[in-house]
């Protein structure tokens, strides 16, 4: 998996999903601060670092593959830092990859010393899960409101804040950026018919403050 994450790095550093948008605003506003000490988990394309240390953060960006050029390299489950390391700890669009995304928010809950703004996609239906592993076989799942607030107070934290959005993209460079075999995307296409409109799907998306 870290291979092919390397090789989409360049694609999710150019994704007009993840460089910007109004809940990327939101996260950035619940995390940044003059001098923070910030974690940036799956940096991915590094968005959320780089909007970070624009806001007045100090950032350390952690992510599995060394394509995606973060600071340490090593998965969310297991970061290696001491606890209590930063100040705040933020993660986007990234925790459906996750095996174990229980695991994952404990160990932001335990390299926080103050608070875990986390931001990922939420479940809308089997048809919708099915289409995403076929899209990107990296795909694990995406959860529920509740099931993210169950997640977070399993870690000890208490959710101070969640906001919902939704993002339209366009369907064909969405299936591009990972290169999704041609079969595949005509079978993803079938199963989101009814979410398609004008080319694009509408995500829903949460975004989770949680306090320790």
């Amino acid at each position: 998996m870290t291979d092919v994450w390397s090789e989409r790095a360049e694609a999710f550093r150019a994704s007009p999903t993840h460089k910007e948008g109004p809940d990327l605003d939101l996260l950035v506003e619940w995390c940044a601060g003059d001098g923070v000490q910030a974690l940036d988990v799956a940096t991915g394309g590094g968005h959320v670092a780089r909007r970070l240390q624009e806001a007045g953060a100090e950032v350390v960006s952690v992510d599995p593959a060394p394509g995606m050029r973060p600071t340490v390299v090593a998965p969310a489950e297991h970061l290696p830092f001491l606890d209590d390391s930063f100040d705040v700890v933020a993660c986007r669009i990234a925790a459906h990859h996750f095996d174990d995304v229980r695991a994952a928010v404990c160990e932001m809950a335990r390299v926080s010393r103050d608070r875990v703004v986390v931001q990922d996609n939420v479940f809308i239906s089997d048809d919708v899960e099915q289409a995403e592993k076929l899209r990107d076989p990296t795909h694990v799942r995406c959860y529920s409101e509740d099931e993210w607030r169950c997640f977070f107070v399993d870690a000890g934290l208490e959710v101070v804040g969640v906001r919902t959005f939704e993002r339209r993209v366009e369907v064909e460079p969405w299936l591009a950026r990972v290169e999704t075999p041609d079969d595949d995307a005509a079978r993803v296409r079938e199963l989101l018919a009814e979410h398609i409109d004008d080319g694009c799907i509408t995500l829903r998306s949460i975004v989770l403050k949680g306090q320790k």
